[in-house]
């Protein structure tokens, strides 16, 4: 019987264990996407308690947490840092086939060292264990002991970047941490906060039409790229264009302003225009565009008016509008703007949709990538089926792989699970006589998929 996530964890064959442990173990992580707050790391944050490093802000654990009966005191309230550790703890043995408890258990065993199963018994233990050890961790030093060497924020607009500003100026963090440009507040006009939003957005300036409120983002891209910003993400509940017609676009910006909802196809023509924008500015700077779709966010309405966005009140939606991919990049390579990018569906019935849509506008430097399994996804079977669809359907070779999406320092244990996946999976694959055991061709696309080819692909030059 192979141990509980020991060494050779997910490694189910020789080729498996060589690639891993040979290759992929030791490279560095380059962290593209996550929702780490800058200013955590500016202030080199300290840790009071693990409930505040591990629980805190993780809304994958709290929707597990309240579907296993936890009262949301001990969830999100006000119970103590041990109550709601002892509650996850409770919830841990239950969730079994679940990714959080193979993130949870790594999260232990590389953060602190603890290798022994949580569970009820052992909860206060190891509570005890991980707070002695965490006294020396701060969130720099979790980001070293993982090999952290490049990350991207997500940040608003609006921001004035004063956290990326504190971290660019400090010569003891040799870490590159940057901004990535998230207009979503600005896009998604259909939303409640729109005109409120574009009046902080314009500082005193309000725009009067569409045009003039891409101007707005187009000062704020400019002023991203001068704090380093190398990509853009676009969070879209579904996938949409409609023409960009000017005059349909100022027609949705005019009711918004006043308070009232714009007609879909008017908010769609907005929406497509201010997105076409916006991608011709990337392009022009070398960005790389991160297009996210096929979510319903907070569904839960009253749950949400209680506690806020981003507390695991969001599902996957059915209709993500895969099919308006190929018109959104047509219309970008029309307007003399397909920058580099990278789409992710939170439907996983997307990925051979994706796969062959972005086949079709590939061009010099194969400058479109399908985005990793996201969200609900990043499972074993989620990443699987995803790095299957995307060898059968475009070139694996290339992909730009893992990041974290994630608001917490423990989270780069994901770029190990994903790691361990990856190489089961090629090792199915050569011992099965499916690719051929050339060991110095597969420890080179392994080292690309897990580091190199981010690397290349966003210009971190790290």
């Amino acid at each position: 019987m192979t141990g509980f996530m020991d060494r050779d964890f997910l490694l189910s064959t020789g080729t498996a264990r060589e690639l891993y442990h040979g290759t992929a173990e030791t490279l560095p992580i380059i962290d593209y996407h996550c929702h780490i707050d800058p200013k955590e790391i500016a202030g080199d944050r300290r840790f009071d308690s693990i409930t505040q490093v591990w629980l805190g802000g993780d809304h994958y654990k709290w929707r597990l947490m309240r579907a296993a009966g936890v009262p949301e005191e001990k969830i999100t309230g006000g119970a103590s840092d041990w109550e709601k550790f002892e509650a996850f703890a409770q919830t841990m043995p239950q969730l079994m086939g679940n990714p959080v408890y193979h993130w949870s258990h790594l999260e232990l065993q590389r953060g602190f060292g603890i290798t022994e199963p949580l569970t009820p018994e052992s909860a206060r233990r190891i509570y005890d264990q991980a707070n002695e050890r965490l006294q020396g961790l701060t969130a720099r030093a979790l980001m070293r002991r993982f090999d952290v060497r490049a990350l991207c924020t997500t940040d608003d607009p609006a921001d004035d970047l004063r956290w990326h500003e504190a971290i660019a100026a400090d010569e003891t963090m040799e870490i590159k941490v940057l901004p990535a440009f998230r207009p979503d507040q600005a896009v998604n006009i259909e939303k409640p906060g729109f005109a409120s939003y574009i009046r902080r957005l314009g500082a005193g300036r309000e725009p009067s039409s569409a045009e003039e409120a891409v101007g707005l983002l187009l000062e704020r891209i400019d002023y991203f790229q001068a704090h380093g910003c190398l990509c853009a993400d676009h969070g879209l509940d579904a996938c949409m264009y409609a023409p960009p017609d000017p005059e349909l676009a100022d027609a949705a910006f005019r009711k918004a302003m006043a308070g009232q909802a714009p007609a879909p196809e008017e908010a769609d023509a907005y929406k497509t225009l201010v997105t076409v924008a916006c991608a011709k500015r990337y392009a022009e700077l070398g960005w790389v565009m991160q297009i996210h779709f096929g979510c319903l966010r907070n569904v839960n309405r009253p749950a949400v008016a209680l506690m806020g966005p981003d507390h695991g009140h969001d599902a996957v939606n059915s209709r993500s509008g895969v099919e308006n991919l190929a018109p959104l990049l047509n219309a970008f390579q029309e307007n003399g703007g397909l920058p580099r990018l990278i789409a992710y569906s939170l439907n996983p019935g997307d990925n051979t949709a994706i796969d062959s849509i972005l086949a079709c506008f590939q061009g010099d430097g194969g400058g479109l990538q399908h985005g990793s399994a996201w969200w609900f996804n990043d499972s074993r079977p989620g990443m699987r089926a995803h790095l299957t669809d995307l060898a059968c359907n475009g070139v694996l070779g290339r992909f730009v792989g893992m990041l974290t999406d994630s608001r917490s320092f423990l989270s780069y244990t994901r770029h190990e699970y994903f790691r361990r996946i990856l190489c089961e999976l090629i090792g199915e694959w050569v011992e099965s006589g499916q690719y051929p055991d050339d060991r110095e061709a597969l420890r080179r696309l392994v080292a690309d998929v897990c580091f190199h080819n981010t690397n290349r692909f966003f210009r971190f030059g790290v």
